[in-house]
């Protein structure tokens, strides 16, 4: 069973497709724009370079030139440079004026026109080149970034109402964890008390005290199940803790009520190692790591925990030889509703990754997994 009630990564990809399209359209539309007015400057450019042609042109500087001087003068937006054939600068203009008096600027601004734009080249009266070189006007280069500037703060905005919308969800759903976790513990605790009383009962008349004695130890671990599901959605308190004991305990529980055809392994570095740790809700995460090994395995098997540390890192790894997981499905096993089995909630992995990364600020991920070759979860906890 595949249960998943969280919104469809369909929902998702088609909002992110939606985006990129809207985001595409603006950018050839405005591309296009940009286009056709640098079209249009370079007519321009060509228009203002005969009218600077005939200023130029000795045989007729007695007709009526003043419409020349207008065509050259309404010229207010493009930069531009008159050159001779040495590339002397003879006339510029659309530079901002407290850069012009500054050579390195006009030359370094000629440099940049020789390298980027082709010429607008004329001859006057004595056979003599000049040369016209200009760039986009100050509105095309603002119009020609436009686009990317809007996509960059609509998309910063985006961000934004999409980690609010998450803080919201997660916030939404921590009240219901913590909802259904207390009522959980509130609705065991009365029927446990009852068993209790009957136990002791039975003890008292010194009848079948065998049976008592196991019926207590699961009465005591219920409470233990009782009291961890009351600590869901309130701040646990971590105490020093030796981690090394805390996973032998929960080893051997789940080892000696497990199948003898699975070989438990236990591995640890050091059986004196002590970090931050809140017990109860720590067990709670390696008992469900190996109750998903068990699961995996379905008959016999290995299961190996592992303790290693190295400077900074406490590394906590269970391996089954169990069926794998997809490579696809290595995040979505610790989403709430997950679960492969045809009896489950899907549950016990989404509690593990709060547990760990909520309460004791570490890590939990699938280290390895092959296909009908086993599951490595891995655990990363920062060392005290």
């Amino acid at each position: 069973m595949h249960l998943n009630y969280s919104p469809t990564g369909l929902n998702k990809h088609a909002l992110l497709v939606i985006a990129i399209l809207i985001g595409f359209t603006i950018l050839w539309f405005t591309n296009d724009l940009v286009e056709n007015l640098s079209v249009e400057e370079r007519n321009k450019v060509n228009i203002w370079a005969k009218a600077t042609e005939q200023t130029t042109d000795i045989e007729h500087l007695d007709e009526d030139v003043s419409f020349v001087f207008e065509v050259i003068n309404h010229n207010n937006t493009i930069p531009v440079i008159l050159t001779n054939e040495s590339g002397q600068i003879l006339y510029h203009k659309n530079f901002p004026p407290n850069k012009v008096n500054n050579d390195n600027y006009l030359n370094h601004e000629l440099e940049w026109m020789i390298q980027n734009r082709q010429p607008i080249v004329f001859e006057y009266a004595d056979g003599k080149r000049n040369k016209i070189y200009y760039k986009d006007s100050i509105i095309l280069t603002k119009l020609r970034y436009f686009p990317y500037v809007i996509l960059i703060v609509v998309s910063f905005f985006l961000l934004l109402a999409y980690l609010a919308f998450n803080a919201s969800r997660r916030s939404e759903q921590n009240k219901v964890w913590a909802g259904m976790a207390r009522e959980t513990a509130h609705q065991i605790g009365t029927p446990l008390s009852s068993l209790m009383g009957w136990v002791t009962i039975l003890q008292d008349k010194g009848e079948n005290r065998d049976i008592a004695f196991e019926m207590n130890k699961d009465l005591l671990r219920l409470q233990s199940i009782a009291e961890r599901f009351s600590h869901i959605g309130s701040i646990p308190t971590l105490e020093p803790t030796n981690i090394s004991n805390v996973l032998e305990k929960t080893f051997y529980y789940m080892k000696d009520r497990s199948s003898s055809k699975i070989d438990f392994v236990l591995k640890l570095q050091s059986t004196d190692i002590v970090t931050l740790l809140n017990p109860q809700l720590f067990g709670w995460v390696i008992e469900n790591i190996i109750r998903n090994a068990i699961d995996a395995i379905d008959g016999a098997g290995t299961i190996t925990v592992s303790l290693t540390e190295d400077s900074t890192t406490l590394h906590i790894d269970v391996a089954d030889s169990g069926k794998g997981i997809v490579s696809n499905n290595h995040k979505n096993v610790f989403d709430p509703g997950y679960t492969t089995k045809k009896r489950g909630w899907g549950l016990g992995l989404s509690l593990v990754k709060r547990i760990v990364g909520d309460y004791h600020q570490g890590q939990v991920f699938v280290l390895k997994s092959e296909r009908d070759n086993g599951t490595t979860f891995r655990i990363n906890l920062p060392k005290a």
